[in-house]
């Protein structure tokens, strides 16, 4: 395992602290897109079935099941603990344009047609667009909170290291996973806009809007 995957793995469990520690002292979830945790939530659950058949590490074991505890925290205190602070109608993106085209494409493109396999690939292609709902929600909104900012930047950080870290593993073990790869390209130009608002912006202290997704 290499640097890259290491901060990686940081950058996203970072996120996810972040975001959890918002909504729980902020005893709210303004400005969160559910539709978007479900998602992640998802992401993690097809992800990681291989917990009940294949062991790799502690590391990863321990890491796989704080991912798939915290995603179902998050949707917990969105849709139960906090749900009267959920803004309904501003996240409005309709996930059927998302898991249907994701869902389709999972049988047609992957590395071997078994379950396990298929529901993997799922997981890949689903979360390089998992975070398409929150960025229109903050785009209807016209704006974000800076809380909400540094949890969408180390989120886009995590995928960015994982980049780093396939060109890594090329290079030294000559691995090269496509689906992977270009899925994680696609998630990351996601980001780029937002970057480039969070760097001038947010860091400067003003808020953050961002344009309508594509």
């Amino acid at each position: 395992m290499n640097v890259f995957r290491i901060l990686g793995d940081v950058s996203h469990l970072l996120a996810i602290i972040i975001l959890l520690l918002k909504i729980q002292k902020s005893k709210s979830c303004a400005g969160i897109s559910g539709k978007s945790q479900i998602l992640f939530a998802l992401v993690f659950t097809t992800r990681y079935l291989d917990l009940f058949t294949t062991f790799i590490s502690v590391y990863n074991t321990v890491m796989k099941v704080i991912f798939l505890i915290c995603a179902y925290i998050t949707v917990y205190m969105i849709y139960v603990k906090f749900r009267k602070t959920f803004d309904s109608e501003n996240d409005s993106f309709r996930l059927e344009f998302l898991l249907v085209p994701v869902t389709g494409l999972s049988f047609l493109e992957n590395h071997s047609f078994t379950p396990l396999e298929i529901l993997w690939t799922f997981s890949i292609y689903l979360e390089s667009v998992a975070i398409l709902p929150q960025l229109f929600m903050i785009s209807k909104t016209g704006e974000a909170e800076t809380i909400t900012t540094h949890y969408l930047f180390f989120l886009g950080l995590y995928r960015a290291l994982y980049i780093a870290n396939w060109v890594w593993r090329y290079y030294t073990e000559n691995f090269y996973d496509q689906i992977a790869v270009v899925s994680g390209v696609v998630q990351t130009i996601f980001y780029c806009d937002f970057f480039y608002l969070y760097i001038t912006k947010v860091l400067k202290g003003k808020k953050l809007s961002l344009p309508m997704p594509v």
